[in-house]
């Protein structure tokens, strides 16, 4: 089994430290963002199987996560105190940043202000990639996630990545969001066909698609300021 296995030995797409240069932060999952902080695995662990651990531990609560000890984590077979200082580390650090950042929570009430978000993210790019914004109740964003990367023509966004995003960061609505490198704003057949669905598929579960924006450095398409979402 693949779990048994030296995470160098997987295929590059599964390695994180790949994944993240290949993809950007944002494609990667919590446990693999603390599995490259760890490093390396023990005997029959990977760095993976150990960072899952660690957030099992903390009931899969960053918060939770970012106030255990040393020793809490040294209770963690394959977790030392060398690697153990170093998540205790990096957390304080998010910990310090998010204490010095604005308090207030970037609140969507208009498609220029998520145009103006997704400028470091989609800015200058060659190739398609897809968004999701997910959002609170308030309307203010829980997260911006990376769903696919592709071509110059096109990526595959998957529905089912787009609400499982959505369904594991407690979203009450969401906006799409990709870009078009050749600067053409008008949506193609294929994105008013997965917006159609994304749509109705949210409304069918009570987590409303709250626009689809497409990106380009020269503008923007809004489907929800054109009518047609």
């Amino acid at each position: 089994m693949r779990n048994h296995l030296s995470i160098k030995s997987w295929a590059e797409d599964d390695r994180p430290r790949e994944k993240m240069l290949s993809k950007g932060r944002s494609a990667l999952s919590d446990s693999e963002l603390l599995a490259i902080l760890i490093a390396t695995g023990s005997t029959n662990k990977s760095a993976l199987d150990l960072a899952k651990e660690c957030l099992t531990l903390a009931g899969n609560d960053l918060a939770k996560l970012s106030r255990l000890t040393v020793n809490e984590l040294c209770k963690i077979n394959g977790i030392g105190p060398a690697k153990a200082v170093t998540l205790v580390a990096s957390l304080e650090l998010g910990r310090r940043r998010k204490d010095k950042a604005v308090d207030k929570k970037m609140r969507i009430v208009s498609s220029q202000i998520v145009y103006d978000h997704m400028r470091q993210y989609l800015q200058d790019l060659s190739h398609e990639e897809f968004y999701a914004i997910l959002l609170n109740r308030a309307n203010e964003e829980i997260r911006t996630v990376q769903i696919s990367s592709g071509g110059l023509s096109g990526t595959v966004a998957d529905g089912k990545m787009i609400f499982k995003a959505a369904i594991e960061n407690s979203a009450h609505g969401m906006i799409l969001v990709h870009n078009h490198p050749s600067g053409q704003l008008f949506p193609s057949d294929s994105d008013k066909s997965l917006t159609r669905k994304m749509v109705q598929f949210g409304s069918f579960i009570d987590l409303p698609i709250l626009d689809h924006l497409i990106f380009a450095d020269n503008g923007y398409f809004s489907f929800a300021d054109q009518g047609i979402l």
